[in-house]
């Protein structure tokens, strides 16, 4: 039995951020029941214009603005600094990506929103952190992703570093940040006090480089791109008979000694040079190029299977068509059909991680901007419909204005 509301349900957040790691944190609040309050400027966050659109819709905010309520709010307005600190004293978290310092410069700044709520627990997600001789530097994810030495690794040997499609840093920082704020609600649910989470765009990213980091200091080995090659044989990409890709992860024991069977080829096991992990993946290449020719002989379909049966981990690069057609994806409700204002419905990627009692959920597709300023200025900053009109008027809010 599951519990519909999710394990965050009854706690409240003000997002005030920003493209995509701050509002990426706050949709793994939203997705696990927590209410969210985000906050945009009148034109929109850049979010909006990020991706593809359909119908006049952003359809990446369709996914991650999803289960929020949506306030448009000037920031840099006094009165509008003024509504944020009155939202931020009914919640327990705030979550903001702006510079470092740059809360502050608004009143708005840790110390200012704790004095009279010493529970209150604020995630501040920037480019470099809060301290240091960068942390007032300007940072974005694909930047600081390459001060990390993260897209020094990223890519083929030959050619420049690449990056991935996806804003993989961003969304590092995005988790570690919400896995601060939860450990740091489980200190405040025994001590009461609230504190800051400082996660740095570039030290999230440097952290994925760990298996590297004592050898540079014991061996003074610097690392570089592998392209598909992982370090360890066999474990690469393979050409198939019908031009094809695929990529066969054999480098353990247990697993080699299956696919040197498939291949029909035992006496791979007992060459000196592929005998043990570490030999093969020093020799790497005579490894690779032992499994490239087998593979080479076979099609992509009837290889999988063969690789399949034989308990081997391989598999087709997949691609979004190669997904939404895949039975495991569907089995396991990976894509969510999700009700959405303007559009009807929007296909989203499912929650996770998958809880078995307390699952996130999505409730709603990311919306308009300024689609609850009303309400919420009314429910939580305690403002009389008289002053909302007032604060429209002034450009201080935005309420509503069709579909983003």
């Amino acid at each position: 039995m599951t519990e519909q509301n999710g394990p965050l349900a009854g706690y409240r957040v003000l997002e005030l951020s920003s493209t995509i790691a701050g509002p990426y944190c706050g949709r793994m609040f939203a997705d696990f029941g927590a209410e969210v309050i985000k906050v945009e400027p009148a034109e929109g966050d850049l979010v909006r214009a990020v991706g593809k659109q359909f119908d006049g819709k952003s359809l990446y905010a369709a996914s991650i603005l999803r289960n929020k309520s949506l306030i448009a709010l000037d920031l840099r307005r006094p009165e509008g600094q003024d509504v944020a600190r009155k939202l931020a004293a009914k919640c327990d978290f705030v979550v903001e990506n702006f510079r470092a310092g740059g809360l502050e410069k608004w009143g708005l700044g840790y110390e200012a929103l704790s004095r009279d709520h010493p529970g209150l627990i604020m995630v501040r997600i920037s480019g470099y952190g809060q301290s240091g001789p960068y942390s007032d530097r300007p940072g974005y994810g694909i930047i600081c992703e390459a001060v990390a030495g993260l897209r020094h690794l990223t890519g083929d040997p030959d050619r420049p570093p690449a990056r991935v499609a996806v804003s993989l840093t961003d969304y590092i920082t995005g988790l570690y940040g919400f896995s601060g704020a939860m450990m740091a609600l489980v200190h405040r649910l025994k001590t009461g006090h609230g504190q800051v989470i400082d996660a740095a765009l570039y030290e999230s990213a440097f952290s994925f480089t760990e298996q590297h980091i004592a050898a540079y200091e014991k061996l003074g080995a610097v690392p570089n791109r592998l392209g598909s090659a992982t370090g360890t044989a066999p474990n690469n990409l393979y050409l198939t008979r019908d031009g094809q890709h695929i990529h066969i992860a054999a480098s353990g024991q247990a697993v080699f000694r299956r696919l040197a069977q498939l291949m029909q080829r035992p006496d791979l096991t007992a060459d000196a040079r592929f005998k043990t992990a570490l030999e093969r993946a020093r020799h790497h290449e005579e490894m690779d190029a032992q499994v490239a020719q087998w593979v080479a002989q076979h099609d992509l379909v009837s290889l999988e299977r063969m690789l399949n049966e034989a308990e081997v981990p391989a598999t087709r690069i997949f691609n979004l068509a190669d997904i939404y057609r895949d039975p495991h994806y569907k089995a396991r409700g990976a894509l969510v059909e999700v009700p959405d204002d303007d559009l009807g419905s929007v296909t989203l990627a499912a929650p996770v991680p998958r809880l078995s009692r307390t699952p996130g959920r999505i409730r709603k597709s990311g919306g308009r901007i300024g689609q609850d300023t009303r309400r919420v200025l009314a429910e939580l900053a305690g403002l009389s419909s008289d002053e909302i009109a007032q604060l429209e008027k002034a450009g201080v809010i935005a309420c509503d204005k069709g579909k983003t």
